[in-house]
């Protein structure tokens, strides 16, 4: 068929439907009497568009705008571009004529990577008055302009990532923040004096929760010292200058309201959140965030109203206040809008925000993983903790998720504060509505009645779950526990619990109820044994969390025929059981694994009679029978997870002494690394190289912790007439798979094979033959390599290849002539930059337990020094012991008895608190807890239970402060 015959094709197949879209087209290039070559990408995206009519205007204006042949070729080629730039113009109007109105802005829309992070300082550098908001205004747009961009191509281009609800919203909130710093900035510049003053500024609300929308006021709390009439000048003009750039500051969260001083002092608000405030205000605090000014006083402030926030439902009448207020928003809401109002009406976002709220305050007084300030997040730290059931937890987030993207879709079209869902009869706003959110017609049904009845399934799922989370009255649970001592109301029994010491009796009760449902000898034997549960973990530092790990332990062991029996007729192993609950996060998840060990606390022997130096060998031995290497790994896995929590309970329980639970720790990893090794090389077959593995760090020198991970360095050697390059080649495909194997994700704490120490750190190659280190060390080794062999011991593979090793290092790691004073000048620069550059960010070097001041660094450092100016001459110091190498520089006059008990006292010390942490909390933290249960946990299973938690802190302290002087003069020659 000749071109001047073949037939035409119309828009319409591409959704284009207006009078003039083939003159839009034809003058775009993309249309003839057909789609022209290259341009069908860009016309199956248009047709995907929620609407694709005003997306080709949209494209028709910047044509005339910006450099068109440019932005047409990247159109055509870059589905990053096309997906972002078209759903932007065919979604909102606005966004539209900013892009047409700023003609090279379309160009920030290409950038592969996703947002993360906006910083709207430079656009006011140096800008003050209407100058610094128009170019805050372009800035703050621009940025607003690329999230939608992000948020809405998935639509338009499918293969483009989805951007979730939750990532949008923070995004938006992080936006927000930067406009508030940068308003700030101005303000400071143009209100005289502003350095006479110190100013907070507290994101409440959305922002603070870091769940913003598109189009909202920005809540905001003004905290201030010193001169308070600047900083409320500073603070009124940052919000005229956001409110004239960006969006609306509004500052009626502030204690009186707007009738208030719009800035008050720390004291000033303590004073009246004690005296005068309403319960509505403790609920806006649990949002509360500092986000710009005086980084400081906003942290200040959250110290002084979060404890409110957390006993503001012993108020009376708390929690009726708050379903009152609920009740009095929807009342608000015109009766026609009321089924539309998506943000106020029933079954809308307040419905969820209330009921989660209300049930975060009532139960997050003792459980801290409820203090979270964002709706989802929060929504499923309920669902976790068993406030709500999963089930209800799961559809409420996705309901709640599902109304703020229409709430952010229905904002974006004209960048106008709404939270209206289109009438029935609006077609064409329920079809751009359907088609903006991603949803098609299917069954016959229109895009629009699909999303009508989503929409009003949601909002029914809403509507239903508040009611039964927001108004429900508690349980008679405690009626099934079939003992005098619990045969009580439920307003009793949470009376009793609360007497008892727990912190949410209401959530005790719920997990008594679900420990004793039933009629069936389960729940009869959980009914004898709680009474007696319930007074053992009074007596621990978390009864609520012991509690709640017992019925995770009970529900995970439910069909194991000996555990209820065992608890009933071993009263030693309930007690001792009951302190470990109480007390650690990581003995219950290992126990719901391990559950044999239960068996192990009725017979201390058993669980203390161990020598450490042997402990791995039956593990080795077992691995050993499995040929399958996936089954090796899984049975080395599940013994070191036993012998894990073996040696935690009797560390928990004061039946283990630091150097024992140190010890026993490392031969289990090297137990482990060793088995792994083995079974590698077992599935490797015939071996060109002999492999050795040498600890490093702690695992080198029998000092790991529970959370440590395994430095080791690795050594090959050819054999049999293979060449180098096949040894090494070898062995690094062997070490790989050892690795990978050892750091798949599992539940059990981690794995992770640590090779950093190698030659040339990172940059240098994993493996390398014996002679290759023989020839680095000889002629391209730094002091802090030199410092680190100080810790080298061979752990695994060929025992002879790592003794030559060993040997070989040994001139090196212990220097016949000592340290001159140049080493011991860069020895000492390197610590004082570890202590200035790896302490983290607002870490108190008080109580950190590694990096702080008389921590484990400090004693290690200073052991280590004095080994390599010594050891040369001293050979007792030639150890990787830290403990052995401090004992011999004491008995070898090196330092006084008294700073090597000093010295001892604080290492040992450190070394119990950092691994105490770690059953406390159930992950690493190189930081004591300052406060709270947490740190009641940690005193109390370093054997301080008996005292106030501050009393260990301080003594802690008093602890490491001796050390700390010992090393300044030591190791510091100060």
């Amino acid at each position: 068929m000749t071109e001047s015959v073949r037939p035409t094709m119309s828009p319409a197949r591409f959704g284009l439907t207006e009078a003039r879209t083939v003159d839009h087209l034809r003058a775009a290039g993309w249309w003839l009497d057909r789609p022209t070559e290259g341009s069908e990408p860009v016309l199956v995206a248009l047709s995907r568009c929620p609407d694709p009519d005003l997306a080709l205007r949209g494209v028709d204006r910047l044509r005339e705008a910006v450099d068109w042949p440019a932005l047409d070729a990247v159109l055509r080629a870059d589905v990053v571009l096309r997906g972002r730039l078209l759903a932007v113009l065919g979604s909102s109007t606005a966004l539209s004529d900013l892009l047409v109105g700023n003609p090279d802005l379309w160009r920030s829309l290409v950038d592969p990577e996703p947002v993360s992070s906006f910083d709207l300082l430079p656009a006011v550098a140096d800008r003050s008055g209407a100058d610094a908001v128009r170019a805050l205004r372009l800035a703050y747009r621009a940025a607003l302009c690329r999230i939608a961009a992000e948020d809405l191509a998935h639509v338009v281009e499918p293969d483009l990532p989805y951007v979730d609800y939750d990532h949008v919203a923070g995004l938006l909130s992080d936006l927000a923040v930067a406009a508030l710093d940068a308003a700030l900035d101005v303000a400071r510049r143009q209100v005289a004096k502003s350095d006479e003053c110190r100013l907070a500024v507290i994101a409440m609300g959305k922002c603070g929760a870091r769940e913003l929308n598109y189009v909202s006021d920005v809540d905001v709390v003004f905290v201030g010292e010193g001169d308070l009439g600047v900083a409320t000048r500073v603070a009124g003009t940052m919000m005229q200058v956001a409110g004239q750039a960006c969006f609306e500051v509004d500052a009626a969260l502030r204690p009186e309201g707007k009738a208030g001083a719009l800035v008050r002092t720390l004291d000033g608000h303590a004073s009246y959140y004690q005296r005068w405030a309403r319960t509505w205000e403790f609920q806006a605090l649990l949002k509360a965030r500092p986000v710009v000014g005086d980084e400081r006083l906003g942290r200040d402030y959250l110290e002084v109203v979060r404890p409110m926030v957390w006993t503001a439902a012993e108020r009376e009448n708390f929690v009726p206040d708050v379903q009152a207020m609920r009740r009095r928003v929807e009342e608000h809401v015109p009766a026609g809008l009321a089924d539309r109002e998506l943000k106020l009406g029933r079954g809308g976002l307040r419905d969820v925000e209330f009921a989660v709220q209300l049930l975060q305050l009532v139960h997050g007084r003792g459980d801290e993983t409820l203090r979270i300030q964002a709706t989802t997040q929060a929504l499923a730290a309920l669902g976790r903790g068993g406030y709500v059931g999963r089930a209800d937890a799961a559809d409420f987030g996705r309901a709640y998720r599902f109304l703020r993207t229409l709430e952010h879709r229905l904002q974006l079209q004209r960048l106008l504060r709404t939270h209206l869902f289109p009438a029935d009869d609006d077609a064409a706003g329920l079809r751009w509505l359907a088609r903006s959110v991603g949803f098609t017609g299917e069954g016959g049904q229109s895009e629009a009645r699909v999303l009508l009845g989503e929409f009003r399934k949601r909002a029914n799922q809403v509507r239903r779950l508040h009611e039964k989370l927001f108004y429900r009255p508690l349980l008679q649970a405690v009626a099934n526990v079939p003992t005098e001592a619990l045969r009580l109301t439920t307003a009793e029994a949470a009376l009793r619990l609360s007497a008892l010491g727990y912190a949410a009796p209401d959530g005790a009760l719920k997990h008594i109820e679900a420990l004793t449902r039933g009629v069936s000898r389960r729940a009869r034997i959980q009914g004898a044994l709680l009474p007696v549960l319930l007074d053992l973990f009074a007596t621990t530092p978390d009864p609520d969390g012991g509690l709640l790990a017992y019925r995770r332990v009970s529900e995970a062991l439910a069909e194991t025929p000996w555990y209820l029996r065992l608890l009933r007729d071993e009263g030693l192993v309930v007690e001792r059981l009951a302190t470990l609950l109480g007390t650690s996060r990581l003995v219950p998840d290992l126990l719901v694994r391990a559950p044999e060990v239960l068996r192990v606390l009725a017979d201390t022997s058993a669980l203390t009679g161990f020598d450490p130096m042997t402990i791995g060998n039956p593990l080795r031995s077992t691995v050993s029978r499995y040929n399958d290497l996936d089954r090796a790994v899984t049975a080395a896995r599940s013994l070191r997870r036993q012998e894990l929590l073996r040696v935690a309970s009797a560390d928990l329980l004061g039946l283990a002494g630091t150097r024992d639970v140190c010890v026993s720790l490392s031969q289990v990893w090297v137990a482990v690394l060793q088995s792994a090794l083995d079974a590698v090389v077992r599935a490797a077959g015939p071996a060109p190289a002999r492999i050795a593995v040498i600890g490093m760090g702690r695992l080198g020198g029998r000092e790991l912790g529970y959370g440590s991970d395994a430095d080791v360095m690795f050594v090959c050697e050819a054999v049999d007439g293979a060449t180098d390059q096949e040894a090494v080649k070898y062995a690094n495909s062997v070490v790989e798979r050892v690795r990978r194997l050892l750091s798949a994700p599992s539940q059990d704490p981690a794995l992770q094979v640590d090779a950093d120490l190698r030659p040339e750190g990172r940059q240098g190659p994993l493996v390398r033959t014996f002679e290759s280190y023989r020839a680095y060390y000889a002629q391209w080794s730094e002091l802090w390599e030199a410092q680190a062999l100080l810790r080298a011991r061979v752990v695994g593979g060929d025992e002879k290849l790592g003794a030559r090793f060993v040997e070989m290092i040994a001139p090196i790691r212990y220097p016949a002539a000592g340290l001159d004073a140049a080493a011991v000048r860069e020895i000492r620069r390197i610590k004082a930059r570890v202590e200035a550059e790896r302490l983290p960010r607002g870490a108190d070097p008080s109580t950190h337990t590694k990096l702080g001041r008389g921590g484990l660094a400090d004693v290690e450092w200073t052991v280590q020094l004095l080994q390599l100016q010594h050891a040369g001459e001293v050979s007792a110091l030639r150890t990787p012991s830290t403990v052995r190498g401090l004992r011999a520089a004491g008995e070898a006059g090196l330092i006084e008895d008294d700073d090597a008990t000093a010295l001892l006292d604080a290492w040992t010390l450190a070394t119990r608190a950092r691994n105490a942490v770690m059953l406390v909390r159930g992950k690493p933290n190189d930081q004591l807890p300052s406060s709270g249960r947490d740190l009641t946990a940690v005193a109390a299973a370093m054997g301080h239970g008996d005292e106030e938690p501050g009393e260990f802190l301080d003594s802690y302290r008093r602890t490491t402060r001796r050390a700390r002087a010992v090393v300044e003069r030591i190791f510091y020659g100060s």
